[in-house]
C-alpha cells in the first residue's frame, strides 16, 4: 500500500488519500481491510485529543476506501461499533432495538467510502434503470437561458468534503447585508430538491455521498441526559470545517460538524430530517437502480434507528407523531406543536419507503409488522379526522360536546365555535383539504401546502381526497398561488392571534415567511402531486407563474404579501432549494414517467389489516371497515 501525501505549500493541507494500487478487486479489498483495521487502532488513540466533542465531528484526514465485498460493502468501523438484538415487551410490540457499543471509548464511526470497481456482468446505474424499470434518465434537451442559469447556480452551491461533493449550501446570497447565519450549511430538508435535480439529470455521486455521510453523522449515542440527541436522530444540517492538525497551524484537515438543533434558533431538534433521509434513499434506489446501497448493513441499521426513534411507545394515544413547534420546515413558533400535518405526511411516507427497503428476516419481521400496523392506523386517523370539506364542516357545526362513550361522534370534543369565520366563506363547494393539526378540543383549520401535497404523493389521502385537494387549489388559486407558488399556509395569523401564537415574532409577521408567505421551493412537490393525479396542466400553470419572476428577482427564499408580490423582507437571494425546486419541476414535467417512481400508490392491503388491533372486542369499533369505505374505486 502506498500512501501519497501532498506537501503543505499553502495554509490549507488537502486531505490525504490512501491508494491501494493495482490488482484484482479481491486483492484490493484485502488491502483495504488491513488498512482500515490498522487505521482504527491508530484512530482510537488520537481522535479524542483533537476532537473533544465525541460523536459530533467526523474527520477525513485519512480516508480508507473499501470496495463492496461479500459483506455487502459494510464499513469495518460500522461492524466494529454496532450490535443488533431483539428486545420486545410483548409479542405484539417487540421489534428490533439497536444499541451502540464502544462509543464511550472515544471512537466515532469512520467514514469508509467505496472505491468504484468495475464488476463484469453488472450494469451501470443508468443501464439498470433501463433494464429493471424501463424508465430512462431524463433525456438531454436544449435548456432555456433561465434553466442554464439555474444549473450554474446549483453547481456553484455544491459543497465538497475531501474533494468529493456531499451537498449544497442553503443559499449563496452575495448581498453585503446578508449575514451567513446557518445558510452556508448543508440542510437535509433543503438538499432534497437539489438531490432530485441531480438524480433526474443522471448525476448520482453527490446524492450517494450525501446519504452515506449524513448516515455517519446520525446520532449513535444512547441518550443519558437532556442535552444529547436521541439515538437515531439525523442532524438538521452540517458544515465542512477546517481544523488545524497537531503540531502547527500550517496543516489542516476537514471535518463534518453537524447541528442537531443545539445551535438552531429555538434549540429544537429536527424531526423531519430522518424522514426526508429515508424518502431520498428510496428515490435514489428507484432512479439509479443502485439497490445495493439500501442493502448495506450500516444503511439498514440507520433506517431502523430512525424508525425506532419514531415508533417508540409513549404516553400519546394517537397513531400520529407527537412533536414540538419548530421541528420541521416551519422551524419557528407558529402554533403547530402537537400533531402537525406536515410531520404526519412525511412520517407516513417514510414508513412506506422503509417497508420497501428493509431486508426482511427473522430479526426484522417484527419491525415490518409494527410498520404495517402503524400505517393502517395512521392512514385511517388522518383520512377520517383531518379531512374537511363542506359536508364535514356542516357536521362539525352541529357537533354535540361532552360526549362520553365508545360510540361518540365528536371523539376529540371539538367545539363548533372553533370553526373560523374566514373558512365559512372560503371553502368551495368542490374540493376539500386536510387540516393542519388535531388535538383534544382543538382543530387547526389552516391550509398547510406541504402536508397536503405530500399526503397526495404518499397516498396518505384517499384518491378522492387527493382529487379534492387539487380541486381546492384550483378553485382558490388566487389565495394559494396568485403571483408566486405556493403559500406555505393559508391564512396568516393576524392581530392578537399573531401576538399570542407566534409570541409577536418580527419575522413571522402576517403574510410573511412562515406566516402566509409564498415559497417557490414547494413548486416541485406541487408538480409531483399534480402529475400523480393526472393534472400536469395545473403544475405547468404554476411553473409559468414562477418563471416570470424567479430569475429576475434573483431566486429569493420566499415572497411576502397576501398575493406574493413582494420579495420577502428577510429572504435570502439565490436560495438553493428555490433554484432546485424549479429545475426539478421542469424535469418532472418533461419526463412525467419519472414521477411515478417518486410517489407511492394506494396500498389496499393496508385497509385489509386491522388498524386498532382490538377487533375482537365488542367495546371498540375496528377502523378498517370505515377506511375501506373511503377508497375511490
Amino acid at each position: 500500500m502506498t500512501m501519497m501525501m501532498m506537501s503543505a505549500t499553502t495554509s490549507m493541507k488537502p486531505c490525504c488519500r490512501i491508494l491501494f494500487g493495482s490488482g484484482t478487486p479481491a486483492v484490493r479489498r484485502r488491502r483495504v481491510a488491513a488498512a482500515a483495521v490498522g487505521y482504527i487502532r491508530r484512530f482510537d488513540a488520537s481522535y479524542s485529543r483533537r476532537f473533544p466533542r465525541i460523536g459530533r465531528r467526523i474527520p477525513c484526514h485519512c480516508r480508507a476506501s473499501a470496495a463492496a465485498g461479500a459483506d455487502g460493502g459494510v464499513s469495518i468501523a460500522r461492524r466494529h461499533s454496532t450490535s443488533v438484538e431483539i428486545v420486545g415487551a410483548g409479542e405484539s410490540k417487540g421489534f428490533e432495538r439497536i444499541y451502540v457499543q464502544g462509543l464511550a471509548a472515544a471512537v466515532n464511526p469512520l467514514v469508509v467510502d467505496p472505491i468504484p470497481v468495475e464488476v463484469p456482468g453488472l450494469p451501470s446505474p443508468e443501464e439498470a434503470v433501463e433494464e429493471e424499470r424501463g424508465v430512462p434518465i431524463a433525456a438531454e434537451k436544449e435548456l432555456s437561458e433561465m434553466e442554464k442559469e439555474a444549473w450554474r447556480l446549483l453547481r456553484e452551491a455544491v459543497v465538497n468534503y475531501c474533494g468529493n461533493p456531499v451537498g449544497t449550501v442553503a443559499a449563496n446570497d452575495p448581498s453585503e447585508n446578508a449575514s451567513p447565519l446557518n445558510y452556508d450549511q448543508v440542510f437535509i430538508r433543503d438538499f432534497i430538491p437539489s438531490a432530485l435535480a441531480f438524480l433526474l439529470k443522471g448525476e448520482f455521486e453527490i446524492v450517494r455521498n450525501f446519504l452515506l455521510h449524513t448516515l455517519q453523522l446520525q446520532s449513535w449515542e444512547k441518550t443519558v441526559d437532556c442535552y444529547s440527541p436521541g439515538q437515531g436522530l439525523m442532524p438538521a444540517s452540517f458544515k465542512v470545517r477546517a481544523v488545524p492538525l497537531d503540531g502547527g497551524n500550517e496543516a489542516f484537515e476537514e471535518v463534518l460538524d453537524p447541528d442537531f438543533g443545539e445551535a438552531a434558533i429555538g434549540r429544537v431538534a429536527p424531526v423531519d430530517s430522518g424522514l426526508w433521509w429515508i424518502i431520498l434513499l428510496r428515490a435514489y434506489g428507484k432512479i439509479t437502480g443502485d439497490y445495493a446501497l439500501q442493502e448495506r448493513v450500516d444503511v439498514q441499521t440507520g433506517i431502523k434507528l430512525i424508525l425506532n426513534l419514531c415508533l417508540s411507545d409513549g404516553f400519546d394515544m394517537f397513531p400520529s407523531l407527537l412533536v414540538t413547534d419548530g421541528s420541521c420546515m416551519i422551524d419557528r413558533r407558529m402554533g403547530i406543536h402537537g400533531h402537525p400535518l406536515e410531520i404526519q405526511a412525511l412520517f407516513y411516507s417514510a414508513l412506506r419507503c422503509s417497508r420497501e427497503m428493509i431486508t426482511v428476516n427473522d430479526g426484522s419481521k417484527n419491525l415490518v409488522r409494527v410498520i404495517n400496523n402503524r400505517l393502517s392506523a395512521l392512514s385511517f386517523h388522518i383520512r377520517e379526522y383531518y379531512w374537511v370539506d363542506m359536508k364535514k364542516i356542516n357536521e362539525i357545526y352541529r357537533y354535540k360536546t361532552e360526549e362520553y362513550s365508545q360510540d361518540a361522534i365528536n371523539k376529540f370534543n371539538i367545539y363548533p365555535d372553533q370553526i373560523p369565520s374566514w373558512l365559512v366563506d372560503w371553502i368551495p363547494d368542490r374540493g376539500g383539504y386536510l387540516i393542519g393539526n388535531l388535538q383534544p378540543a382543538h382543530m387547526d383549520f389552516r391550509f398547510f401546502s406541504l402536508g397536503n401535497l405530500w399526503a397526495i404523493v404518499s397516498s396518505l389521502t384517499t384518491p378522492k381526497q387527493a382529487e379534492g385537494i387539487l380541486n381546492l387549489i384550483e378553485e382558490k388559486w388566487d389565495s394559494i398561488v396568485a403571483n408566486m407558488p405556493l403559500k406555505i399556509c393559508y391564512p396568516a395569523l393576524e392581530y392578537d392571534e399573531w401576538r399570542i401564537i407566534t409570541g409577536s415574532d418580527p419575522k413571522n409577521t402576517p403574510w410573511s415567511y412562515h406566516n402566509g408567505g409564498s415559497w417557490p421551493t414547494l413548486l416541485w412537490q406541487f408538480t409531483l402531486a399534480c402529475i400523480k393525479m393526472g393534472r400536469p396542466d395545473l403544475a405547468r400553470k404554476a411553473v409559468e407563474v414562477a418563471e416570470k419572476r424567479l430569475s429576475k428577482d434573483k431566486w429569493p427564499e420566499y415572497y411576502d404579501t397576501q398575493t406574493g408580490r413582494f420579495i420577502g423582507k428577510q429572504a435570502r437571494l439565490y436560495q438553493t432549494w428555490t433554484i432546485a425546486g424549479f429545475l426539478t419541476s421542469k424535469m418532472l414535467l418533461e419526463n412525467p414517467e419519472m414521477a411515478s417512481i417518486l410517489t407511492c400508490d394506494e396500498d389496499l392491503e393496508l385497509l385489509e389489516g386491522c388498524a386498532c388491533l382490538l377487533n375482537k372486542s365488542a367495546r371498540v369499533k375496528c377502523s378498517r371497515y370505515a377506511a375501506k369505505s373511503q377508497v375511490l374505486i
